[in-house]
Formats: C-alpha cells, structure tokens, sequence
C-alpha cells in the first residue's frame, strides 16, 4: 500500500488522532504529506508505537526525538520488520532481529515490545487497502510493486498478490520476479521461485541476485548442474558475492573437481577476510 493517513495509525495503535497530530508536531515522527493530509509509512507506525512507550515512561520528548531519529535509519532494510523486537539493556539501546543485534543510539529507554504486534494490528488496514487498490485502474506496476514491498512486513500473502499484480502489469519487472520468488522460495514452492528467478534474469541479464537466487533453487532441487551455471553467471556480474563461492566449493568438491573446489573456497575466505559480506 502506498501508506497510512493519520486515522488508520490511529486505529493500529489504538490512540486517538489528536495525538499523532501531536508527536507529529513535535518532531517525533516526521511522514511524508499527501492530497489529503500525512501519509505514514508501517516503518513510521514501529517509531510512533515507540514514541508512545517512552513517553509513558516519562522520558522527555527531545529525548524520545534524538532516539527515533537514531532508529529511523536503522531498522533493517529487506528484512520484514515483523522479526525486530527493540528493547533496552542497562543504558543501551538494543535492535534485534533473528539474527542481528545492534544500538541504534544510546541512554537508558524503557522499552520493550515485539514489532509483530504492531504488524498485527495493522493487518485489517492493510487488507482494506488492498481490496481498494484492486480497484483501482490508475495503479502502475511500480506501485504494485511498492506495495508489496510494504506488505511483507504486514503479510506475505497480500505481498505475492501485490507482486502478482504488479508482474499482470509488466512480465518484465525483474524486481517483481525476484520478491515474489523469494517469498514464494520461503515458503517451499521453489519450482514456482525458481521461474520467477528465471524471467528475473532474462528482464535484468545485468543482475548478479537473480542468476544467484536461482543457483539456490536450482541447489535446492539437487540439479547441480544448472546451480553451477547460475552460480557462475552471477560470479561473472559480481565476484564478491563471497556465498556464491562458497556454494560452488561445495558443489564442484562434490563432483570431484576438487581443484576448482579449493580455488572458490580461497575466493570466499578472501572475500571474507576483507571484511565482504556473503550474498
């Protein structure tokens, strides 16, 4: 969906309008503005439900403004939000997720809450936008697919159907490919993942993440030689991605080209020792 007016954050999180006004004015939160008023983004609804915590808690508002502030840039991109729990630890600030933990800013903030909640919550609002944007003729393909990267953080159903239309719009939106056919990969349907990752790759030939994604598809399936194509393919387009290494160590060892294993496994351990992240 393309955002939240003032009366669905409301609704989500259970405050009376006049009060996200309020924070709003004050600088705790700071949404873009549309035809008819703010326009707030789930990310803005996560810092208000913050703003809202602190608050209670007697922290001064300047306080609670430097801390969202901290926060606004660091809740973790592609990642959906629903996995983020923020909390505090003695004077720390603390974000985390399945895998990460990190400080945002620092100071002793009272807080402690699951960002599922707040995802929850605002399942019923996201579904009425849905259904109204399914109505809507002026949607482009982008804005399907901006929606569906809004929805992952609220519903990964609604995100592929977001996707889905999005792609009814232009097959060739390899963004679009490459989102539905990690959700759809996730969920186990990785010979549906693995044609999107496919027209991902013809839309986008220049796109080291598609001939990736479909590598791990293809390694999912046991087809080791098209894994080892794709992987290479992506290789070719970007030879940090240091995972894409490492997978093809795996599968050539497998093969017994124990010589191309050893030489992938030394790019990888480079790659790694430069500080380079995986894939």
């Amino acid at each position: 969906m393309k955002g939240y007016t003032t009366r669905e954050v409301a609704e989500v999180l259970g405050l009376p309008t006049s009060r996200i006004l309020s924070w709003t004015r004050r600088g705790l939160i700071s949404p873009s503005r549309g035809a008819h008023g703010y326009v707030f983004s789930f990310q803005d609804i996560v810092l208000l439900r913050t703003a809202r915590e602190l608050l209670d808690a007697d922290i001064p508002a300047k306080r609670v403004s430097q801390a969202l502030e901290a926060l606004r840039g660091q809740l973790p991109a592609g990642r959906p939000l629903s996995a983020v729990t923020i909390s505090a630890l003695g004077d720390r600030v603390l974000v985390r997720d399945e895998d990460t933990v990190w400080e945002p800013d620092t100071g002793q903030l009272r807080m402690d809450f699951p960002v599922s909640d707040v995802a929850e919550a605002a399942r019923p609002v996201v579904r009425r936008a849905l259904h109204e944007q399914g109505r809507d003729e002026g949607m482009t393909a982008d804005d399907w697919y901006d929606s569906g990267v809004d929805l992952e953080a609220v519903s990964l159903e609604d995100a592929i159907v977001a996707y889905r239309h999005a792609l009814e719009l232009d097959a060739t939106h390899s963004d679009a490919h490459l989102n539905l056919g990690r959700l759809l990969h996730e969920s186990g349907r990785v010979k549906e993942a693995e044609e999107h990752y496919r027209r991902a790759a013809t839309a986008d030939p220049e796109s080291a993440r598609a001939f990736y994604n479909l590598g791990v598809a293809l390694d999912d399936q046991s087809a080791s030689a098209g894994a080892i194509e794709a992987y290479e393919a992506a290789l070719r387009l970007d030879p940090e991605l240091a995972v894409a290494h490492f997978n093809l160590s795996r599968l050539y060892e497998a093969g017994g080209r124990a010589a191309d294993a050893l030489a992938h496994l030394a790019h990888y351990k480079k790659i790694l020792d430069r500080g380079g992240i995986g894939a």
